[in-house]
């Protein structure tokens, strides 16, 4: 289990909305909103470079402090919206949680190392999930999940869900038989179908964790 040092964004209430924020972005802040426990959703303001920097350095599944005029609340990054020309940051949601309560959160899941497999039969590293659903309290969550494929030695050996270590107060939540990597012979290396490609959109939305029911937020 991966984890980090305390991160904090220091933020203010923020009383302008809708077309105002342009010129809040224009001044180099970075709007946002956060919701969750014992607090109701408060729009809020951030300086758009110190919260890109720390952005930066979070997973899905970190906890960041969101100081709020003197407040901190642990948090964790539900939503970020990008701009999709110059890739700035928009807008983030945060979800205010308690340290005392157990939460659910999808952790990714990252690969390292070299198969021989791929060294000495010429195999291909198939990846199966990318992230895996977990139960624990914030400050226990994994930052992210490494998973060594130096250990498949052969074609068709692969990791799942069952094979993986989680530190003590970490439930899995997702099917011990999910296939986290496998490795294949090359002709059985999956091509992209036909047609399929980027789309580009307007903003790049990257969300953080599954929500388990919508939340009433800010108009962008």
């Amino acid at each position: 289990m991966d984890r980090m040092e305390k991160l904090v964004i220091n933020a203010t209430r923020r009383t302008v909305i809708g077309k105002q924020v342009k010129a809040l972005r224009r001044g180099g802040k970075l709007p946002g909103v956060i919701y969750g426990h014992h607090i109701e959703a408060t729009p809020i303001t951030m300086d758009l470079r110190d919260a890109t920097r720390i952005l930066a350095e979070l997973t899905a599944s970190s906890i960041v402090t969101i100081n709020l005029d003197g407040v901190q609340n642990a948090a964790l990054v539900r939503e970020k919206q990008r701009d999709f020309i110059k890739g700035t940051l928009r807008h983030v949601d945060f979800q205010a949680v308690s340290l005392t309560e157990k939460i659910r959160a999808n952790v990714g899941v990252v690969l390292t190392g070299l198969s021989p497999a791929v060294k000495d039969f010429n195999g291909v590293v198939v990846a199966g999930l990318d992230e895996i659903e977990v139960e624990a309290f914030p400050q226990d969550l994994p930052e992210r999940i490494i998973v060594d494929v130096s250990v498949l030695i052969k074609i068709g050996d692969g990791l799942y869900v069952r094979d993986l270590k989680f530190a003590a107060g970490v439930e899995v939540l997702d099917d011990a038989d999910g296939m986290v990597v496998r490795v294949t012979a090359a002709a059985e290396e999956e091509a992209p179908a036909p047609g399929e490609g980027a789309t580009e959109e307007p903003e790049v939305i990257e969300k953080g964790k599954k929500e388990e029911e919508p939340i009433e937020g800010e108009k962008k």
